[in-house]
């Protein structure tokens, strides 16, 4: 397999001038040596160090205490059909019935939050992500936005993100109307692949042609910013058929994609072992298709933004990420820094001051809890000193690709050498190769190591020993 001349912003590679190993992006002898199991770093800590039970008393009185800017998540867990590669929870189906007794729990989980939290703080940021939210019906849809806005103070859209997560085959022209309308300005279209081969081996039959006119109705209806999601590493792909997909894709020329990397965990997800193991790409096809990637979305003028994100240069996350600004929450990349985040729904994670905290994962046992007027909060954590210090170390390096020493010690009031002695002589094989440069005052990731971020982050987690890591997804 050749490898690519790929840099990070250049939009034509031809007139780039030629890279050493170190200033390329893909290093396939890199990625095959360091692909592991490891955190996606959306919370550190991660999930797996939430505790059961976990004391609401922590959520209560950092939201009592908190200021600044709120970002508001709903989980809307149901679908239509189940996708079979899906790890999400979600649950499935075709009774449009179960909506209704879900949301008036939402709407009275928005109640019991709102008496937590000064409401006159602004909401700069908002998203709906399942499970399939446009399962709600247009009416159910609009009740649910209307009920947030009696509760919070949602800033005028102009100065705020609101989005949406929106299957094409469950979402009509009416409806992306409906949803500019009720105030949503973004949303993330879930593709996946466009092979009909592909699709129906992951149970997920949508048309190019259905997915062209949920992105045009977008965009005829003002929506500031439209996503892409795809997953390579799928049933019967090879390099040749992704091509086709993102060729499609880059046509349609979305303002950001998301290029996952499949993750099957059939002893986790057990609908995953409704596809043939036979039929998944070898890992060796996977990088190839990674390397396509890459190549394909660079050259159409896409930026690399970090894990499995790519924006064009004017978009808001290029932007953040250009200014230092860029953020990590349980949506991925996010633009909005230091938000407080409210979670509600079955699952949903809030995050208020130094306390994570995650609601029932079960409908039951999130509905027992909201029927009987108390928040759904099973499992949580609060951060200590040290989680706070390695939390700002982890989003720095995966958001801005460097960590600088005066930084930190100035935030922190620590010696970063000295504290973080055994972290850098970990680091010193990771130099070597050329994913990182150390030098007296900083850590800098180099292209090399962009696609490994995960893996110099992991050099941070003081958890990882303590944590099964198969619980997580390959960095690569």
């Amino acid at each position: 397999m050749d490898e690519p001349r790929v840099s990070l912003n250049s939009t034509n590679p031809s007139q780039a001038p030629a890279m050493t190993p170190a200033d390329t992006l893909f290093r396939p002898d890199l990625l095959d040596k360091y692909s592991a199991n490891g955190p996606r770093y959306t919370s550190y800590p991660t999930a797996v160090q939430f505790t059961e039970p976990f004391d609401s008393g922590h959520y209560r009185r950092a939201a009592s205490t908190g200021t600044g800017d709120l970002s508001l998540y709903f989980h809307i867990p149901f679908c239509d059909t189940v996708c079979f590669y899906c790890g999400c929870n979600k649950v499935a189906t075709k009774n449009r019935a179960h909506a209704r007794p879900y949301l008036d729990r939402l709407k009275r989980e928005l109640a019991l939050q709102a008496e937590l939290f000064d409401t006159t703080r602004p909401v700069s940021q908002l998203h709906w992500g399942g499970g399939t939210p446009t399962f709600l019906s247009h009416d159910e849809m609009a009740e649910l936005m209307a009920a947030t806005r009696e509760h919070f103070n949602l800033l005028p859209e102009t100065q705020a993100e609101y989005s949406i997560e929106v299957d094409p085959r469950e979402a009509s022209a009416r409806t992306i109307r409906l949803l500019r309308d009720i105030g949503f300005n973004r949303l993330s279209l879930g593709v996946q692949d466009f092979d009909p081969r592909v699709q129906h081996a992951i149970n997920r039959v949508q048309p190019r042609e259905m997915t062209e006119t949920v992105l045009a109705a977008a965009r005829d209806a003002g929506f500031a910013s439209v996503s892409v999601d795809l997953i390579y590493g799928l049933p019967h792909q090879s390099v040749e058929s992704f091509s086709r997909t993102l060729d499609a894709i880059v046509q349609l020329a979305p303002d950001r994609l998301s290029v996952f990397g499949y993750a099957h965990m059939p002893t986790l997800f057990k609908m995953q072992r409704q596809m043939d193991e036979a039929t998944l790409p070898s890992p060796a096809v996977r990088l190839a298709i990674l390397q396509r990637v890459i190549e394909t979305l660079t050259q159409a003028g896409y930026v690399y933004i970090g894990m499995d994100h790519f924006a064009l240069p004017g978009d808001e996350l290029a932007l953040a990420q250009k200014a230092g600004t860029l953020q990590r929450n349980f949506q991925g990349y996010s633009t909005r820094a230091d938000c407080d985040l409210i979670g509600f729904g079955a699952s949903s994670i809030g995050k208020v001051g130094d306390v994570y905290a995650q609601n029932a994962r079960d409908l039951a046992g999130y509905a027992a809890a909201i029927d009987s007027g108390n928040l759904a909060i099973t499992r949580g954590v609060r951060l200590t000193a040290d989680d706070r210090l390695r939390r700002d170390i982890i989003t720095r390096l995966m958001c801005q690709y460097e960590v600088h020493f005066d930084a930190i010690e100035s935030a922190h009031a620590i010696d970063f050498a000295a504290s973080f002695a055994d972290e850098l002589e970990r680091l010193k094989p990771l130099a070597d190769d050329g994913l990182v440069v150390i030098d007296c005052d900083a850590i800098r990731v180099l292209p090399a190591g962009r696609l490994l971020a995960r893996n110099v982050a992991m050099t941070f987690d003081r958890y990882l020993g303590q944590a099964t890591l198969q619980r997580f997804s390959r960095t690569i």
